[in-house]
This record gives structure tokens, sequence and C-alpha cells, in this order.
């Protein structure tokens, strides 16, 4: 099993930065890619982000690319997600999820993820 908890949602302005953890737990977390997820109310689970083992390249979705950063340190457990530049569509719950065998692109893809946290909510006025 794997569990997985976010943390540093918050309220922000728009161009204002905020920085998501996703600390998670389980002897193999490890190995497994650590993908981020936003869903607002009334719209589809979207893909954020995603990052492999520690050197692993990091993908991101196209609205974010250029503004958000996902790293990772394996030896804390940890994955970030750096949130710069944020604007009102930025507004939702984000997700971390944990996959073992995904590979791009389908770690796109959020059925393919095996465990997810309960959320942190990112709010960005306008």
């Amino acid at each position: 099993q794997v569990q997985l908890v976010e943390s540093g949602g918050g309220l922000v302005e728009t161009g204002g930065s905020l920085s998501l953890s996703c600390t998670a737990s389980g002897r193999t977390v490890w190995t497994y890619t650590i993908g981020w997820f936003r869903q607002a109310p009334g719209k589809e689970r979207e893909f954020v982000a995603a990052i492999g083992r520690s050197g692993g390249t990091p993908y991101y979705g196209d609205s974010v690319e250029g503004r958000f950063t996902i790293s990772r340190d394996d030896a804390s457990n940890r994955v970030y997600l750096q949130m710069n530049s944020l604007k009102p569509e930025d507004t939702a719950v984000y997700l971390c999820a944990a996959d073992k065998f995904g590979t791009w692109p389908l770690l796109r893809r959020k059925d393919v993820y095996d465990y997810w946290g309960q959320g942190t909510q990112v709010t960005v006025s306008s």
C-alpha cells in the first residue's frame, strides 16, 4: 500500500506563487512515478505534471508548462509542485497520485495511477 498526503494549498492572487508537497509512505514508494492532477467542480480531472524516480524526466500538461515545476526528493519521499504565475484557471483541488508501471504518454491518463491522495485546494483570485 502507498499513502499519499498533499499539503500547501491555499489562496493566492493572480500572478502569485504557491508550492505544493506530496508526502508518500510505503517501502517501495521510491519505485513509483508520482503525478499531479487537478480537478475543478464540473470539470474532468486534468493532468498537471509527473516525474519518475530521482533523475527521471519531468512531464507537464500543456496548460502549466513553463509555469509549474515538479521535483522529487526520494530520500524524504516527497514530491513538490512549484506553481508560478498562477491564473484563476488554475483554481482546483490538486491531487498527487502514484503509478508503478505507466510510461509516458500513458502517465497523462488518470486511470493508470494506482494510489491517490485526498487533495489540497488551490484558489487563485482574479
